[in-house]
């Protein structure tokens, strides 16, 4: 792959969460003192992605409201919410395995930068917990600006940041949806790296896919175009 610069995505991509959906998700109901019912899975398919203009507490509680909607249940949905937030530690996450080879041999390349749809409050935390913080030539955080992934807004910031064409950059996410349809309708390269074993692209066409973030060196190795 012939490119100058290489942009990354965080959430699944770099990092994982050491949290689990079910404390996250049982721990909201004990924070607000609510008898618990309905599975997280519900939850995580009831939120609205990216987070409405009120950001991500009015989508917890019309999502939780949704949850017990469907349960038959009334419930205080804001209680829940604030609950979640409060169990919920943004800097509890542990890097991808092979991510931390991934970001060097993207140094070999050129400038290394991240774009990821979070907004800083919630992103800060990580990248100190992953000794990230500073460690980027650009970071753009969309979840603080109108423009999300997948527009092609925030890898523009990026690109234009670096001074570098989109043609020549590459951008690597675990999202179809977010980060291949976004990396390409800015015109940068797109690298799928999946984070759940034997996912297919349908109906997406990524550039390049590699089984493990670990193995973007020998993609970026190649002097090859998609």
């Amino acid at each position: 792959m012939d490119v100058d610069a290489v942009l990354f995505d965080l959430d699944g991509t770099l990092c994982t969460a050491d949290q689990s959906g079910e404390q996250l998700y049982f721990g909201a109901f004990d924070r607000a003192g609510v008898e618990p019912f309905g599975r997280p899975e519900a939850l995580w398919e009831a939120l609205d992605y990216p987070p409405p203009p009120g950001g991500w507490r009015a989508s917890l509680i019309a999502a939780f409201a949704k949850v017990a909607a469907a349960h038959g249940r009334t419930v205080d949905a804001e209680a829940l919410a604030a609950g979640f937030q409060e169990v919920a530690d943004p800097g509890a996450v542990s890097f991808r395995p092979g991510a931390r080879e991934a970001l060097a041999s993207a140094r070999e390349v050129g400038p290394v930068g991240l774009v990821t749809n979070g907004p800083e409050r919630r992103q800060g935390p990580k990248l100190s917990t992953l000794g990230l913080e500073g460690r980027f030539d650009v970071t753009v955080f969309a979840g603080d600006a109108v423009e999300r992934k997948p527009h092609p807004a925030p890898f523009r910031r990026a690109l234009d940041a670096l001074g570098v064409d989109a043609s020549r950059a590459a951008y690597v996410g675990n999202s179809l949806e977010y980060d291949v349809a976004g990396a390409a309708a800015a015109g940068l390269v797109s690298v799928w790296c999946p984070d759940v074993d034997g996912t297919e692209p349908d109906g997406y066409r990524p550039d390049h896919v590699i089984e493990h973030v670990g193995d973007l060196g020998s993609v970026l190795r190649r002097g090859d175009r998609p």
